[in-house]
């Protein structure tokens, strides 16, 4: 039984891989600002981690790398980078649920992208390295 790529999975799948590459270079970036200059960022006496900016640094810029690596495998269908986007997205979707008193709007709808996010990556996520969602056929 041969089942046939949804463009709109894809599309799902594409958005999801594009969203882990932005974030992954961000989280590069946060990390190398950390390393760098350990003043840079100002920690609250009420803060619950009590680790250093270095700390702190090392470990935005190994999960920074990471997500963007898997951010560029999930074009090709990997599942390994699916699985870290999923992972990702019920994340985002239980930030967004703790954000709910303060945004309601835009926590609903983050927690809606998650479903989408973590639907296309789960059913369809092979559906991308066979569909012609990024326009590349004219290459």
């Amino acid at each position: 039984m041969t089942v046939s790529p949804n463009s709109a999975a894809a599309g799902w799948s594409a958005f999801a891989g594009i969203m882990m590459v932005i974030g992954g270079v961000w989280w590069v970036i946060v990390g190398l600002v950390a390393l760098v200059d350990d003043a840079f960022y100002v920690v609250g006496p009420e803060y619950i981690f009590q680790f250093d900016a270095t700390t702190w640094g090392w470990i935005h810029l190994i999960l920074g790398i990471v997500i963007l690596l898997a951010g560029f495998y999930v074009f090709t269908g990997a599942v390994w980078a699916r699985t870290v986007g999923v992972i990702i997205a019920v994340l985002w979707a239980l930030v967004a649920f703790a954000w709910l008193p303060w945004y309601p709007v835009w926590a609903i709808v983050f927690i809606a992208v998650s479903i989408f996010i973590i639907w296309a990556l789960t059913v369809h996520g092979r559906d991308i390295a066979h569909s012609d969602v990024l326009g590349t056929e004219d290459f």
